[in-house]
């Protein structure tokens, strides 16, 4: 990805949505916010339309954690499942999007949300891609790069996110949407 002066193009700040025809089971109908992206040093995102049904207060039993025990856990990626990171995030307005703390430690995360409960989430791992890997993958359509919408901090529709945004982005996508996960069912 590259600007029009041949510079790298940050994607930093926005959604990675899995193209229909990416089949990695770790990214199927995924959506990604990308919190950081450099093309020398990688890039770092968390899934965020796949619930583990859990609860950080399951995960951490042994821990006083008021509210943010309530918090859900969200399947962050395929990187890492052993460790838990928070995140919160806050939208700015339409023209900037969301505003991303991600790797918050457990003590942050804790004082944010006794303020704004909707605004933290928690994941069990994260996303990783290495120099110059996501943006190979963008080049082979295996991502749609979309601007974070205010749909995404909604966490009663984040279900339905991936199809959601594929409905806006054309007919075909409109159609691949639609289509069920195994098209033997179909």
């Amino acid at each position: 990805m590259r600007e029009s002066g041949g510079s790298p193009l940050s994607v930093a700040g926005s959604l990675l949505v899995a193209s229909p025809n990416l089949l990695d089971p770790n990214f199927r109908r995924s959506v990604v916010y990308i919190a950081n992206n450099d093309a020398d040093a990688g890039s770092f995102g968390l899934v965020i339309n796949r619930k583990t049904g859990k609860s950080v207060g399951e995960l951490l039993p042994e821990k006083e954690l008021g509210l943010l025990g309530k918090t859900p856990v969200f399947v962050g990626g395929p990187v890492g499942r052993d460790q838990l990171t928070f995140a919160s995030f806050r939208w700015i307005d339409a023209s900037r999007g969301i505003d991303c703390r991600p790797q918050l430690t457990l003590e942050e995360a804790g004082e944010i949300v006794r303020d704004d409960f909707s605004s933290v989430r928690a994941f069990v791992g994260y996303a990783g891609w290495g120099q110059g890997q996501l943006e190979a993958e963008v080049a082979q359509n295996a991502w749609i790069v979309s601007k974070p919408v205010r749909d995404f901090l909604d966490p009663k529709k984040l279900d339905g996110i991936w199809r959601s945004i594929m409905r806006k982005s054309g007919p075909l996508y409109r159609l691949l949407a639609e289509a069920p996960d195994d098209p033997s069912m179909n």
